[in-house]
């Protein structure tokens, strides 16, 4: 009898695991979850369709205000445009908070773990990923919605331009206060690994803690309230009157960058100590 040669095949080299690669194994998972395109609709929804209809309102039922010297107090037009992003910031949440849990969920995260040797870098990637997706898309809603609301105050006359002062730092500040919102999601969602809980602590945080600060006595009250996420990053798009009282636009953008931060890090802590 012939002996049959076995054909030989060729050895498969162990897999490399590159930064590029998993930057791209993570878009690929971002983009592919319908919740990702729902979320982001309705931030560009909320954000133009809310700014346009709160400058066309303002447009409509125009008051002018005389002010101490007799001379009429301009409306703060950029900040009556950008006005919805401060509801968009729930959807941008809702969705940093899915992106992790969801895969907590499913136990597809033992997956996204087994490919990569080390945890840091799932976890990373993925805010990086995420972070990038919310600030192209949020820069996009910011700028239209300005746009749209301009064009409803023009009747007033005091329509704003992106050279007015503060302006262009409002439009862009916005969408950072935006990107920053959904990466405290993120870390949160690392941190509990339940949808319920991370988006109820994340509307704690944001929408419940002023209240609940607003109960302390002055000036208690004052001090806390404008260290925390909501109050410390809506300064950015207010370009009258500053009040010197609150922080300045970018040190509150720096404050929820924060928040952020710590979400993140506590999330890289327990991703390191409790399995998948």
């Amino acid at each position: 009898m012939t002996a049959v040669n076995a054909v030989s095949q060729p050895e498969l080299g162990p897999g490399r695991v590159t930064w590029i690669g998993v930057v791209r194994s993570e878009w690929i998972k971002l983009r592919s979850l319908r919740s990702t395109w729902y979320s982001f609709l309705a931030v560009v929804l909320i954000i133009d369709g809310l700014g346009t209809l709160f400058s066309a309102v303002r447009a409509h039922r125009m008051e002018n205000v005389i002010g101490p010297d007799g001379k009429i107090i301009g409306i703060d037009a950029t900040q009556i445009s950008l006005r919805g992003a401060f509801l968009a910031q729930l959807a941008i949440g809702v969705l940093g908070a899915l992106v992790i849990t969801g895969e907590y969920a499913t136990g597809m995260i033992r997956s996204s773990l087994a490919a990569v040797p080390r945890r840091q870098p799932v976890l990373w990637t993925k805010a990086a990923v995420f972070a990038a997706t919310v600030l192209v898309v949020s820069l996009v809603a910011t700028l239209l919605g300005f746009l749209l609301g301009q064009l409803a105050l023009a009747s007033t006359h005091q329509q704003a331009t992106l050279s007015t002062p503060g302006a262009l730092r409002a439009v862009i500040g916005s969408a950072v206060y935006l990107t920053l919102i959904g990466l405290l999601a993120v870390g949160l969602g690392f941190l509990i690994r339940s949808t319920a809980g991370a988006i109820a602590t994340l509307v704690g945080i944001v929408l419940v803690a002023p209240l609940l600060a607003n109960a302390l006595p002055s000036p208690y009250s004052d001090d806390v309230i404008k260290y925390l996420p909501l109050s410390a990053g809506q300064r950015i798009i207010s370009t009258l009157n500053p009040d010197p009282n609150q922080l300045a636009p970018w040190a509150g953008i720096g404050v929820t960058a924060l928040y952020a931060l710590a979400a993140l890090v506590a999330g890289a802590v327990v991703l390191n100590r409790r399995d998948a």
